[in-house]
């Protein structure tokens, strides 16, 4: 039962609010270039294009954590229980961690192409 109330409690926030909803999720670059055929111009445009996917990681993050806080002062603390609280920390947790999980994943990937790129260009 105390699930439903705070689970109730939370939707009806979040629908007063959209929170979470002005927060844009960055798309991250299409390619990867093969740092063992790229050119150095190839990698310098994807090195220019994770540099931006980056930024927008951090502008996406950020926002998360201002709506988090606005949805948090807009409630009225004498209905809000510490479950609730604890629920919305979770979510935007979750979707914080997603975000810079997904960033990491992508960079470090990105990264063993330079690497790569690198060693061929000592040969």
């Amino acid at each position: 039962m105390k699930m439903a109330l705070a689970a109730t409690v939370i939707v009806a926030m979040f629908a007063g609010g959209n929170t979470y909803a002005d927060c844009t999720y960055p798309k991250p670059p299409d390619k990867i270039p093969d740092g063992n055929t790229a050119t150095l111009q190839q990698m310098v445009a994807a090195q220019r294009q994770f540099i931006a996917y980056n930024q927008g990681i951090k502008a996406y993050t950020d926002c998360l954590r201002t709506e988090h806080d606005q949805a948090i002062a807009k409630a009225d603390p004498t209905k809000m229980t510490k479950e609730q609280r604890a629920e919305l920390d979770k979510v935007f947790i979750q979707k914080n961690d997603a975000a810079v999980d997904a960033a990491t994943s992508v960079t470090n990937r990105f990264n063993e192409q330079v690497r790569a790129f690198k060693t061929k260009g000592q040969k």
